[in-house]
């Protein structure tokens, strides 16, 4: 294992975070600013502001982001060819509304100077509401105590709500509160703060702009309101903001509002006693487009904004409760007794909530909009790690996810004529469903994108039963999907009765390993596409002809065409080593030498940032998951002994280099056996963000990690598996743990199960009742409740040593020894190569 998968105990600084089950909690201020900016993230999917302090700084970087509202420009490749993707997209960081400066006596309070008496920043998630509680004692003496709240509403997507009280303790004096909302991405605050910080040598991070990007449209305000308008340079998409105030206080205060292009102010200013209060109320409305003009949108802002001002906070805060309320009846794991991962679990699961809630078909992006790491772009592991907990807790939200793919068919389709394809070819990044991915080799050759949006649409329509989405969208994506893998495949033949189906040129989800032939994990997610999108359209042309005759029409399908793509998964090339005894991640990957892992000092982690991709690409080493990813995804296609001879192979070679990996190889060395490491894995990723394990959470939430937290805990330790229309479990809990608790919605009926070491039982909670299955053992869920006896909790390898690459030493099928090194110091003495004498091995 890689060590920084190897979390032993709590990793997080509890003087700091002290544990809360239901909120996080920061007792001081400071901290690793970023990291703590991301982890106090307020957002619902389609509006995110970080956890910058209401002063504007200290701040490592302010960040409010649109979910899809981005900026384009010109990709310069240093040498071009025909097809390579020619516009980046990068997400803008729009004006900055959480900005409400104190001044006490004309002296600012700022947190990395103040002399603080009290202090206690939380987030909750309960009410999705990040709250500061603080004593000041300024330099005067005097002391002050100053109460903030920030909500960005799940039930109007568009809102936030904000507020500030005040409370003079000792002394009187001057006060003032400037409220501002400022355009960051063009330049810089009143303290110099930029918007980005640093440049682009870590490709996890963000382009930085040398033109103006929010191009200034129109700026207006009243006594109580302000608007300002922008519209993007390149990519020409619209924007407005507008923010109310309201002051409650028995003091008389004197307010001052102005505008212009680039910021708004609303200035109050009062003289303060012992005893005297003051509270401010700032509710503030975001609208975006990619083509109305800005008068428009000022016009939304104006009626969203109208809306709270005859309503009031209140209505707006007992909406928020109400909706996560609802979210936690559906989504809440819990295990009892264990505050330190029930905290980080909720923290995980509440991401989910904040990244995909309210996205509304706009797509989950890697940091949902908590961060500009990734540019804002969205992945294939939004398909593969979140849209399942979405369709197993709130189906709705699937959905919308899914539905993103589906507006994108159509740039799909041009992508794959322009890589000499038919069908439709997925973008492996994107916002507006371009390619943006400038390194073909490790982005655009991931063709296994397509199988990925298949498969998350087809357990979709398993697990919900939804056939209105399906038959009317989501056959379309599956059938264009399998013609893309029936052109880009090809049969080989070996013998009139031997012919396979193989697939060349790609790149899997490992990214130190590109564009090889027969990437195992493509193949059998292929197959799998290639399946499914022929029993969809045969089963669209029975169950409901009027579909099918429009589909026919809308792609112009062959009536041949499905038994075509059943013939190609058929005879899809899927090895299985020999000599090693393990499926080979690509046609290549055996022939080799492995990277010596162990021997590799941590500083050169990860491996991306400190070596060649040439030098990455000539061993056996892994990013993260691949062929093990396979196992989990398509799990019935392989043996428990296949699996764990897999995993045993490719685990001492993964670097844990992405967060996208711990979570997968933890649920399947709970399947196979490897207990400690499986809870190992789960801590790595239950972590990632909150102790920083990756060391750029500063960039934002690891949104697909966080979703594989919650696949962890139910498809890992819950052991529950979903396989042509029937809801399994094969529990492995983990030793330590007394019990572990989880709803999932099968079908419109939600249940909740609870495993223990001795049993697991069932009880449903609303719909029809369900039939799963345990160990072989036809169970029907009901209200009253059913359980099952477990004999155990499945085999168990012991403390099995993973740290060390199998097979070193061993000779491949053609004879050859396997050997393993670390790429060399060029500074370092050199030693010619001496060949081993005959019948000698080669030094490992």
């Amino acid at each position: 294992m890689n060590p920084r998968d190897h979390v032993i105990g709590d990793p997080v600084d509890r003087q700091h975070l002290p544990v809360d089950e239901w909120r996080l909690v920061e007792s001081r201020p400071g901290g690793e600013l970023g990291q703590f900016e991301t982890l106090f993230t307020t957002a619902n999917g389609y509006l995110g502001m970080r956890g910058t302090p209401e002063e504007g700084r200290p701040v490592h970087a302010h960040g409010t982001f649109i979910n899809g509202f981005h900026e384009t420009w010109q990709i310069n490749h240093a040498e071009s060819a025909f097809g390579f993707a020619r516009t980046g997209q990068t997400i803008v960081n729009v004006p900055d509304s959480t900005v409400m400066k104190l001044y006490v006596d004309d002296e600012p309070l700022l947190l990395d100077v103040a002399e603080l008496e009290e202090y206690e920043r939380s987030l909750d998630f309960r009410d999705g509401t990040l709250r500061r509680d603080l004593i000041w004692r300024t330099p005067a003496g005097k002391r002050i105590r100053v109460r903030t709240s920030r909500m960005v509403s799940f039930s109007n997507r568009h809102l936030a709500q904000m507020t500030m009280e005040l409370e003079m303790l000792d002394g009187s004096a001057p006060i003032a509160v400037s409220s501002q909302i400022i355009n960051r991405q063009d330049g810089s605050d009143d303290f110099g703060v930029h918007a980005s910080p640093g440049g682009k040598n870590d490709p996890r991070r963000t382009t930085t702009f040398d033109h103006r990007v929010l191009v200034p449209h129109q700026d207006w305000h009243s006594d109580r309101r302000m608007l300002l308008g922008y519209r993007t340079s390149d990519s020409d998409m619209s924007l407005a903001i507008g923010a109310d105030h309201q002051v409650d206080s028995d003091l008389e205060v004197e307010q001052l509002v102005s505008t212009e292009p680039d910021q708004g102010k609303h200035v109050f200013r009062a003289n303060m006693v012992p005893g005297s209060s003051l509270r401010i109320t700032k509710a503030v409305s975001y609208h975006s487009s990619a083509f109305l003009p800005v008068r428009e949108l000022f016009d939304r802002c104006r009626r969203t904004l109208d809306r709270v001002r005859a309503e009031g906070f209140t209505p707006g805060e007992q909406d928020q409760r109400a909706f996560l309320e609802d979210f936690w009846e559906r989504t809440d794991v819990q295990i009892p007794g264990h505050p330190v991962e029930q905290q980080a679990i909720r923290w995980c699961l509440f991401q989910l909530a904040q990244a995909t809630a309210r996205a509304d078909g706009l797509g989950v992006g890697a940091k949902g909009v908590s961060g500009s790491g990734y540019e804002g772009h969205y992945f294939w592991d939004t398909d593969v790690y979140v849209v399942p907990f979405l369709t197993y807790t709130t189906p709705l939200w699937a959905r919308n996810a899914l539905r993103f793919r589906v507006n994108l068919l159509d740039k799909a389709r041009e992508r794959a004529r322009e890589l000499n394809q038919r069908g439709a070819l997925f973008p492996w990044r994107t916002i507006n469903g371009d390619e943006a991915s400038a390194y073909y080799a490790a982005g655009t050759a991931q063709y296994h994108i397509d199988a990925d949006v298949a498969y998350s649409i087809a357990q979709y329509s398993d697990v919900t039963g939804d056939l209105d989405f399906y038959d009317r969208e989501g056959i379309e994506v599956l059938a264009e999907t399998a013609r893309m893998w029936a052109d880009l495949g090809f049969w080989r033949s070996h013998g009139d009765d031997h012919h396979e189906f193989h697939i060349h040129g790609v790149t899997g989800p490992d990214e130190y390993t590109t564009v090889v032939n027969n990437n195992m994990f493509t193949n059998v997610m292929a197959r799998h596409n290639l399946h499914r999108a022929a029993e969809a359209v045969r089963g669209l042309s029975e169950r409901n002809p009027a579909e099918y005759e429009r589909l026919v029409a809308a792609i112009g399908l062959d009536e041949g065409e499905p038994a075509q793509w059943e013939a190609c998964a058929e005879g899809m090339y899927v090895v299985r080593d020999e000599a090693f005894g393990i499926h080979p991640q690509d046609d290549s990957f055996l022939d080799k030498e492995v990277w010596d892992l162990p021997a590799t000092p941590p500083e050169a982690l990860p491996l991306l940032l400190h070596f060649h991709p040439l030098v990455i690409y000539r061993f056996q080493v892994l990013k993260q998951a691949d062929v093990v990813l396979a196992l989990f995804l398509r799990g019935g296609e392989f043996t428990l002994e296949e699996k764990r001879a897999d995993f045993e192979y490719y685990d001492p070679i993964t670097t844990g280099d992405s967060s996208l990996s711990s979570v997968v190889q933890s649920i399947v060395a709970s399947e196979v056996g490897h207990h400690r490491a499986a809870l190992d894995y789960f801590h790595a990723g239950l972590f990632a963000d909150l102790a920083n394990l990756h060391g750029n959470t500063a960039d934002g939430v690891h949104i697909a990690s966080a979703g594989g937290v919650w696949n962890a805990l139910v498809h890992g330790f819950g052991g529950m598996r979903h396989d042509q229309g029937t809801i399994s479990f094969d529990p492995r809990l983990p030793s330590s743990w007394p019990e572990l608790t989880f709803p999932l919605t099968i079908r419109g009926s939600r249940f909740r199960a609870r495993l223990t070491r001795s049993e697991i039982s069932f009880v449903l909670e609303d719909g029809a009742e369900v039939e799963v299955d345990v160990r072989g053992e036809s169970v029907r869920i009901t209200a009253e409740g059913v359980t099952v006896a477990l004999a155990d909790q499945g085999p168990r390898l012991g403390d099995t040593d993973l740290s060390e690459p199998v097979g070193l030493g061993d000779r491949r099928a053609d004879g050859s020894i396997l050997t393993s090194s670390v790429p060399a110091d060029p500074d370092s003495p050199w030693e010619f190569p001496v060949a081993p004498e005959e019948g000698q091995e080669a030094s490992a």
